[in-house]
């Protein structure tokens, strides 16, 4: 793997051919992140307070084990932190209307077209759908960045979830003369997509820090005729007991 090969210029998916993907569900189970020692789990939304927001990370078995390779793919000195991962239906709903009221104030011209656009760059709009659901809500979407070993983030050009051009993974490709800092960023960058894409990651052109595996999107991205993973939701106590005491009247 080359770390500073340069991030390519990714069409914005067309979504309408992502949520037509069929989804041919594998039911991989989810698995938390954070007993691992190889990589950070900094649970964003949780910390910022967002109503529902859980205080681990959650993946389906397969991205997890890919997140490791990502780690081993790192240089040395550079750890992988994830921010978020699987998400309950309630945080992604107050992200979607969150963004989409800023938007509206921002843009009183747009119209309810335009207003989606704008927000779905940055947010999916929330949805359980067996056959299109939002790729967060899946365990194949998750949200990275990089630190030094010592847990000092390195500069990736804009915050997590900053809706700003300064977001799209290729705009600091773009700059024909970059600054020592500019450059700095770029390679930054560079180094977490070709470590994540290495890894068998997609990316979404819009922001340098999301990425899927297994989801629609990622299937899209790959021309893939079906996705793996559909809806899922982490095990609830109520449920565990429940299935036990069904097999145990079966058996």
């Amino acid at each position: 793997m080359n770390a500073n090969q340069p991030i390519p210029h990714n069409p914005e998916p067309d979504w309408q051919a992502v949520a037509a993907l069929p989804i041919a569900e594998c039911n991989q189970p989810l698995q938390a992140l954070s007993l691992n020692r190889s990589l950070s789990v900094h649970p964003a939304y949780h910390k910022l307070g967002v109503p529902n927001a859980i205080a681990e990370c959650y993946v389906r078995s397969e991205v997890f084990e890919r997140l490791l390779h990502v780690t081993q793919l790192l240089p040395e000195g550079v750890r992988l932190v994830v921010l978020d991962a699987w998400r309950p239906f309630g945080v992604q709903q107050y992200l979607y209307d969150s963004l989409w009221d800023a938007l509206t104030e921002y843009h009183p011209q747009a119209n309810a077209a335009q207003l989606e656009h704008l927000t779905r760059q940055f947010v999916s709009p929330p949805s359980t759908s067996k056959t299109a659901p939002s790729p967060h809500l899946t365990g194949g979407a998750v949200d990275v960045a990089l630190c030094d070993k010592e847990g000092r983030w390195l500069d990736m050009g804009s915050g997590f979830d900053e809706a700003s051009p300064l977001s799209s993974s290729h705009y600091f490709e773009q700059l024909e003369r970059p600054d020592e800092l500019q450059t700095r960023i770029r390679d930054n960058r560079r180094i977490l997509y070709n470590a994540m894409h290495a890894a068998g990651f997609s990316n979404l052109p819009s922001e340098w820090w999301h990425y899927d595996f297994g989801d629609q999107l990622w299937a899209w991205h790959n021309q893939l005729e079906s996705a793996m993973y559909g809806p899922t939701q982490v095990q609830s106590l109520d449920n565990l007991w429940r299935q036990q005491l069904e097999q145990q009247m079966r058996g």
